[in-house]
């Protein structure tokens, strides 16, 4: 019994050098991210880009296990899931974050950006780290942003080329103060709401359109239950990354810059996948009987919207953080 208990002693002694010596070995941790898009909408893609980067840049030692279509809520369900800690990772676009740190509701004024190449130069220089710093304060770590994209108008009723074809479309959009009062300018009548639930009320006619990037109607098939899209690109929405921060605060240094740096590769994986894939969504959209208007003139939209929704902001957060994205060159 006693040569027995030796030998079991040695087998574990064997067993624990071993797991230290080669840390992959040991069980790896998991991570779950949440996101409403559906799998074959492009930030699934970008999704499981990340997860396949975390486990070659930490060896296998994380895993993410990616849940597409809101399986684990929508949102703002998920959001509040990551500042809860019931949730790993989410990400969402910038909209379901105004609420909790309204500086960032900057990024959505519309027509701020003038170019995909400005908006990256805002949000991977000093102002877009600046505003994912300030969701520390809420319980979240912002890794990276990846990217939603410039939002158009899609609806059932009728084509819309001018800022007068919009009025008395009710329109979903997300619960942001920029996308709402810009909507009531041009005499929308805006509807927030959930993307999970965008498909049903188009289906049913409760609600005549939506606005989102060509890649969303195509990944979502709102084709199904839209006649018309008009290119009105009349804002740029990010899509931040974040992690729950205690949980990331808890990680080794190395594993934390692995993600940091698996998050950026992503969002540049993300952007790309965007830009290449638009002329085949729009090709696409036509296809399936879409009436898609590629040559809107956004200076009508752009006269009435801009500065009465700048201002808005401006009464709640100074001029000088929206001036200075408009400045970024």
């Amino acid at each position: 019994m006693h040569g027995l208990s030796i030998a079991t002693r040695g087998i574990a002694c064997v067993a624990l050098a071993l797991s230290l010596a080669h840390p992959a070995m040991a069980q790896a941790i998991r991570l779950r991210l949440a996101h409403s898009g559906a799998e074959a909408e492009l930030q699934h893609a970008a999704a499981l880009e990340f997860a396949r980067q975390v486990k070659e840049r930490t060896k296998g030692q994380i895993e993410v296990r990616v849940f597409a279509g809101s399986a684990l809520g929508n949102d703002s369900t998920a959001i509040s899931g990551v500042r809860g800690g019931t949730i790993d990772m989410a990400t969402s676009g910038t909209p379901y974050y105004s609420g909790i740190v309204g500086r960032m509701n900057v990024l959505d004024l519309p027509y701020m950006f003038t170019s995909a190449e400005h908006a990256y130069k805002v949000l991977d220089g000093p102002i877009g780290r600046g505003l994912l710093d300030e969701l520390e304060a809420h319980g979240m770590k912002g890794l990276a942003y990846w990217e939603v994209g410039f939002r158009s108008l899609t609806n059932s009723r009728r084509q819309v080329r001018a800022p007068e074809d919009i009025k008395g479309l009710k329109v979903r959009t997300t619960p942001n103060p920029a996308h709402i009062k810009a909507l009531q300018i041009l005499g929308a009548n805006p509807t927030p709401m959930p993307i999970d639930e965008v498909f049903t009320v188009l289906e049913n006619k409760a609600v005549d359109g939506q606005e989102n990037p060509v890649s969303i109607v195509r990944g979502a098939k709102l084709y199904e239950v839209q006649k018309y899209t008009s290119l009105t690109r009349h804002a740029y929405t990010a899509m931040p990354l974040i992690i729950n921060k205690a949980r990331f605060e808890r990680l080794p240094a190395d594993q934390q810059q692995a993600l940091v740096e698996a998050a950026r590769a992503a969002g540049t994986f993300h952007r790309e996948l965007n830009r290449k894939s638009e002329a085949s969504d729009i090709a696409f959209l036509k296809s399936q009987g879409m009436q898609v208007d590629e040559s809107v003139d956004p200076g009508p939209f752009r006269k009435l919207v801009t500065e009465p929704v700048k201002q808005l902001f401006a009464e709640k957060y100074g001029a000088q953080l929206a001036d200075a994205v408009a400045n970024t060159r």
